[in-house]
């Protein structure tokens, strides 16, 4: 039985990372907006919040499916290389590592993605979806357990940079649980963008692209590029003028899942999206169905199927403007059989497989940097999941982290540094290039069955987010747990992959697994070569899966939230 329960409603039910942002998001449906117009309320909540892990200048990645049509589309919440990127002379200067600071700064694409889908799909203003926002910067908010962990892990981090110090740090210590958390310099440069929106008058669209140009042409511009300049950045002010987030179709495939033929949607290979489907459909071609959920021989499986899909991210996933990833091999039912194959019942691989091979594309033979310790919190994200009464949804995964970029003196913002999550090395499928988008982690999802029922569902963690998300879906589906139990339920994650984080390290045959599983499966996992680590028996370092799940007959809606994290779901 689930320690919480769900969120029961018929109007609209959210389910966020923290429980302000599930209010702010519930406020803008109270006065009348839809999903994305509260879905966009929560990711800048977020970027409060959790402005540890969530910048407002950051990456904000979406799947938003309209309620008049069904139709699905992803905003790419995320910005580029700069253009003035000179690859050798970087990879010559800084060894192959991507340093901290703003030399892995790529454009700020989380103002972009608000504004394009409040122009294209919501209903509210800028200022409306940023009131609870901005209260909760300039008027504070209790630090919580997880942001101070956060804070803990990177302290000699944040010390790189004063400012950042004195936001995160105060008297550069790491501050109390449930202190109050004041950050009036982000609030007034939120309340700067809605000003700028009213006095653009009164027409709704002609206001949003007053908020994007005083980002990106106007005075925040500037700022930001001065800081740049400054601190020997490369972000000109023609990065960000030219800068438009893409609006694209989602990947998807049907899966048998505990009989029903299931949609299951991501964002494109620009994410590692399709890394999700991938491990379906390996997991499609094995055994896992017949295996008693929990038991050894489950948690073995499930772990050596995402291994495979994880090597084959490593090999072929890059940005589709600049790499020809062969995804609809990758995702489909005979790869995934033929990958299965590999899975060793009785014995685990001893670090990350090596990638599959696919005629006429060649994949990339990833070095293995060991470390031979335990691997840190990873560098985060939230999210927020939402559906309206008219049956528009969204999830969304906001991110980029405050602890490895100077922030802008005065403003508040750490301008994202997600090009942390490229390569400095050449012939990676995700090597830097000017232009070319960094293979984001965060990647928001989508499932459902047409006609029947709708479920947009996320996590924050890093390389824990599709094996999260897997274990998650066979529980619900598969093995027919409840949405909340199923989000509960004990989790494991594999690490034997490079990290997608700079200097992208790997644990090779390491499998941390939350403590209340027994002890007698673990030691049965590490007898099949797994080097078995039991974590906290409840932990964020498993991810914070949220999901919003609606039955279209009934029209009843079920929020779901992870109680390892802040998380929460309200509705009505």
């Amino acid at each position: 039985m689930a320690i919480v329960s769900a969120t029961l409603g018929h109007h609209y039910v959210v389910s966020a990372g923290h429980e302000l942002a599930a209010l702010a998001a519930f406020e803008v449906l109270e006065g009348g907006g839809n999903a994305i117009d509260a879905g966009v309320a929560a990711m800048l909540t977020l970027g409060v919040v959790y402005s540890d892990q969530v910048s407002v200048a950051g990456v904000a990645p979406m799947m938003i499916r309209l309620g008049a049509t069904g139709e699905i589309v992803t905003i790419a919440g995320v910005g580029g290389w700069p253009r003035a990127l000179n690859v050798d002379d970087y990879i010559a200067r800084y060894g192959g590592e991507i340093p901290l600071g703003v030399q892995r700064t790529v454009i700020p694409a989380a103002p972009d993605a608000f504004v394009t889908a409040l122009s294209r799909y919501g209903t509210f203003t800028f200022r409306d979806v940023a009131a609870r926002a901005i209260r909760c910067a300039s008027q504070g908010f209790p630090r919580h357990q997880v942001m101070l962990d956060y804070i803990a892990q990177h302290a000699e981090d944040y010390r790189h940079w004063s400012e950042n110090v004195d936001i995160w740090m105060p008297n550069g210590k790491v501050p109390d649980l449930g202190s109050q958390f004041v950050q009036s310099n982000l609030g007034a440069t939120l309340q700067f963008l809605c000003d700028q929106e009213l006095a653009a008058g009164a027409d709704r669209l002609a206001g949003l692209a007053a908020v994007r140009h005083a980002f990106y042409q106007g005075d925040l511009a500037q700022q930001i590029v001065t800081h740049q300049r400054q601190h020997d950045g490369l972000l000109s002010a023609e990065d960000l003028a030219d800068f438009h987030c893409q609006v694209l179709p989602s990947l998807s495939r049907t899966f048998q899942l505990g009989g029903d033929p299931v949609e299951v949607h991501t964002c494109g290979a620009w994410s590692q999206g399709p890394t999700l489907l991938q491990a379906l459909a390996i997991l499609e071609g094995s055994n896992v169905t017949t295996l008693e959920p929990g038991s050894a021989a489950y948690y073995h499986t499930m772990a050596e199927a995402i291994k495979l899909a994880l090597a084959d991210r490593e090999a072929y996933l890059g940005d589709p403007d600049f790499v020809d990833v062969p995804v609809d091999t990758l995702i489909s039912r005979a790869y995934g059989a033929e990958r299965a194959q590999l899975i060793d019942a009785n014995l685990a691989a001893p670090g990350m497989p090596a990638p599959g091979s696919i005629p006429g594309y060649q994949p990339y033979h990833s070095p293995v940097i060991h470390d031979r310790g335990l691997p840190k919190l990873p560098a985060d994200t939230s999210i927020v999941c939402v559906i309206d009464q008219q049956g528009n949804a969204i999830c969304a995964t906001p991110s980029d982290t405050s602890w490895d970029t100077p922030v802008v003196p005065g403003t508040g913002l750490a301008i994202s540094s997600r090009g942390d999550q490229s390569r400095a090395v050449r012939g990676h499928p995700s090597v830097m290039a000017p232009g070319k988008r960094p293979r984001l982690t965060p990647n928001p999802c989508f499932i459902q069955v047409p006609g029947q029922w709708i479920m947009p569902f996320g996590t924050p963690g890093g390389d824990a987010q599709v094996q999260a998300n897997l274990q998650v879906l066979y529980h619900h589906l598969q093995f027919k747990r409840p949405l909340q139990e199923a989000i509960e339920a004990p989790r494991f994650m594999t690490h034997s992959h490079p990290d997608s984080f700079s200097p992208h390290r790997s644990w090779p045959g390491l499998l941390t697994i939350e403590g209340r599983v027994d002890e007698a499966i673990t030691s049965d996992l590490a007898r099949r070569g797994h080097r078995v680590e039991r974590l906290n028996d409840w932990t964020h370092a498993v991810a914070g899966v949220c999901a919003v799940r609606q039955d279209l007959k009934s029209g009843e809606i079920e929020g779901a939230a992870d109680p390892r994290r802040t998380s929460r779901a309200m509705g009505w």
